[in-house]
């Protein structure tokens, strides 16, 4: 990207560190369980959703989209580093023609900060787009909730710095799930989560497929 590559390398070297310690092995089973549930094979240039637990208890993927073949390949608990980590399994391997990613969420709740967080995103889409160059990458806003409320402003600033860097190259869009999931004193709807106040229930999904419908 134009305005971050004056710095690529030493990214680079930051997020490897920063992913190894991690231990983003904790992840296998879950990936090698998306693999089980959508073959490589079958689902060659399908449209690939990956991120955070968000993505991975949207039940209805598929149904909320029948016109198009995609692939649920959320992984619980996960942050932009990791999905660095297994890119090529959840997402270059299937070589879609568009991905949806949402990460962010959790990177925020940890710690990061919104630059760190950024810089794991130009690496993720740069690799993307040097192996696929015809696919379309939309970023997905790290969404408000009841639970991690506490943290908007930071959220509103890692969106605000994603929304911007999604306009420095044409091949990526920024899908705003922010503003759809606030009641009118412009705070988190209240019946829009499971009871753990951070993962949305049917009604909070019916508002990301209506928004995201408009990126297919």
């Amino acid at each position: 990207m134009k305005n971050y590559n004056f710095a690529f390398l030493a990214v680079l070297l930051f997020i490897s560190t920063t992913v190894f310690a991690q231990d983003p092995t904790r992840f296998k089973g879950q990936v090698e369980k998306i693999h089980q549930d959508n073959p490589i094979q079958e689902n060659l240039n399908s449209i690939v959703f990956t991120g955070s637990s968000t993505i991975r208890m949207w039940k209805s993927l598929q149904e909320d989209f029948p016109q198009h073949n995609v692939i649920n390949a959320g992984f619980g608990g996960s942050q932009a580093s990791d999905l660095l980590y297994y890119i090529d399994e959840l997402i270059l391997d299937y070589k879609p023609t568009k991905v949806f990613i949402y990460e962010g969420d959790n990177d925020i709740s940890s710690g990061k900060s919104t630059d760190e967080i950024l810089m794991t995103f130009n690496l993720i889409t740069s690799k993307i787009h040097e192996a696929l160059p015809e696919t379309e990458i939309v970023i997905i806003s790290p969404k408000p909730s009841v639970a991690r409320w506490k943290l908007a402003d930071q959220y509103l600033e890692l969106n605000k710095k994603l929304k911007k860097f999604t306009k420095s190259e044409k091949y990526m869009k920024y899908a705003d799930l922010w503003k759809p999931m606030l009641n009118k004193d412009k705070e988190p709807m209240d019946d829009i989560f499971i009871q753990d106040n951070l993962h949305m229930n049917e009604k909070g999904y019916a508002i990301w497929a209506k928004t995201i419908k408009k990126y297919l």
